[in-house]
């Protein structure tokens, strides 16, 4: 048979979809699913005409397969993330010889890419983890592509990732090689989380048009609206579409939608992985945190039925739609900066040496969280020497010198009417605590050293040192070094 450029296993609407990109890209394709009937299903439909012509070849076994393969053979998995993708990673790597190269698509976990990389190296097999974005139109015509893992396997798989990879503004495909290990999938991580935290700041935005007396059809253009300025992102658009949206009636479909998000563990991963580095990711924590107590319908119906608070209206004195723009823009500010600081932290301990105006980069087209304002954070970290935060580089730093007038206005406005506001509140929170030269902290460590003798730093000696005070008179000098609390 023929050899093909690479492999594909799984066949779900993503995999089918990135084989149809690939395929236009003149880049020869196998393709394999568990399910028999799945792959002739692709090959007789959507991918009838490529099969004709010999750019995509179904195959039924997994050896087969691999025989079609060019060395170093490249094996794409689009298969659910977890075992898995372990029990394929089981089935081929006898298959296959060393050089050859497996790259895992899916929205795996950072650690687990991390020990198959280093597990497979062993068997002298090169692993990559690569993240996907852009749903399934991205998929098709142009996702955003984030890889790392075993170095050796950058060269073979870069070319096929830039020729799919959707462009940016100024042309270049938004992919780029990230680092070793689980980099790649860890910045997907990241993604999904900023992602958590933007859908979080617009589904407020919405309810919060609603206290202000705005039906659906006002709504949708409003958001139209917003995505013609700073808020220019995909969020906002597919926002503005739904909420225009009516069923075969006449009734807005988004009103016949249960208020009970889901969500398949990104975005935990992000705000688990924050807590272990330590960084503050209280924006996305609370999209998060958002998520699970929309999913509790009968507790919050038992709630609603006893709990007292005020009517959820806001009149026109209390805020604008001008007014919200701005608080959107600040908020999703906020949340683009702690999710950069924890791509910085975690670069650093785990010593990736990831770019943040590549990452920027390469998220500015293809991925659900393209927005106009990508640019300028790619260019706040490439235009110079790159800010401790975010919120530091010039361009945001002015830019939130408006925005935060405005989303203290929406939390204002939001917290009387009893409007919930997790997102918008903590991202205001945040924005207050990382611009204050003291905060209360000090008496949180002598609250600590008073109950645990776990000392404390002082103002007028150096860093590192420590003090207690015996605060009962009864504690006396011995200091805790056991536990932290």
């Amino acid at each position: 048979m023929t050899e093909v450029d690479l492999g594909v296993i799984g066949l779900a609407v993503m995999g089918q979809n990135l084989v149809l990109n690939m395929a236009d890209h003149e880049l020869r394709v196998a393709v394999y699913n568990r399910t028999e009937a799945t792959t002739r299903a692709f090959a007789s439909g959507s991918a009838v005409a490529r099969v004709a012509e010999g750019a995509i070849v179904p195959t039924f076994e997994l050896p087969a397969l691999i025989a079609t393969l060019s060395r170093p053979r490249k094996v794409l998995l689009m298969v659910k993330a977890g075992a898995v993708v372990d029990a394929v990673i089981d089935q081929i790597s006898p298959l296959l010889e060393p050089g050859d190269i497996i790259v895992d698509g899916g929205n795996s976990n950072y650690a687990d890419t991390d020990r198959r990389v280093a597990v497979l190296a062993e068997k002298g097999l090169l692993f990559v983890g690569s993240g996907v974005s852009g749903g399934e139109e991205g998929a098709r015509n142009g996702p955003s592509i984030m890889p790392g893992g075993a170095a050796g396997a950058r060269d073979h798989v870069m070319p096929i990732m830039e020729a799919i990879a959707a462009r940016a503004s100024d042309g270049a495909p938004t992919t780029a090689w990230l680092g070793p290990g689980g980099s790649g999938h860890f910045v997907k991580m990241v993604h999904n989380g900023i992602e958590y935290g933007d859908m979080q700041v617009l589904a407020e935005a919405y309810a919060l048009l609603g206290a202000m007396g705005y039906g659906n059809a006002a709504m949708a253009d409003i958001f139209k609206g917003w995505g013609e300025g700073v808020l220019d992102s995909y969020l906002v658009d597919i926002t503005a579409d739904i909420l225009a949206t009516v069923d075969e009636g006449g009734t807005a479909v988004i009103d016949q939608i249960l208020d009970a998000a889901g969500q398949k563990g990104s975005g935990r991963w992000t705000v688990t992985t924050a807590l272990e580095i330590g960084q503050p990711l209280s924006l996305i924590a609370e999209a998060v945190m958002a998520r699970q107590i929309s999913a509790a319908v009968d507790l919050r119906a038992e709630g609603a039925g006893v709990l007292s608070g005020p009517t959820a209206s806001i009149g026109a004195d209390q805020l604008t739609p001008q007014e919200l723009e701005q608080a959107i823009y600040g908020s999703k500010i906020i949340s683009y900066a702690q999710g950069f600081a924890l791509l910085d932290a975690a670069s650093k301990d785990f010593d990736w040496g990831l770019d943040q105006g590549t990452v920027a980069a390469i998220w500015r087209a293809g991925s659900i969280v393209r927005a106009r304002f990508l640019e300028d954070i790619t260019s706040a970290y490439r235009d110079g020497p790159a800010p401790s935060n975010l919120l530091f580089a010039p361009f945001f730093a002015a830019a939130m010198t408006e925005a935060n007038q405005a989303m203290r206005k929406v939390v204002a406005a939001g917290t009387s009417a009893g409007v919930a506001l997790p997102a918008h509140s903590s991202a205001l929170a945040y924005y207050d605590a990382i611009r204050s030269r003291r905060l209360p902290a000090n008496l949180i460590q002598a609250q600590r050293d008073y109950f645990g003798a776990h000392t404390y730093e002082r103002v007028d000696k150096p860093r590192g040192e420590h003090f207690h005070t015996n605060w009962t008179g009864t504690g006396g000098t011995t200091t805790s070094t056991s536990y932290n609390a």
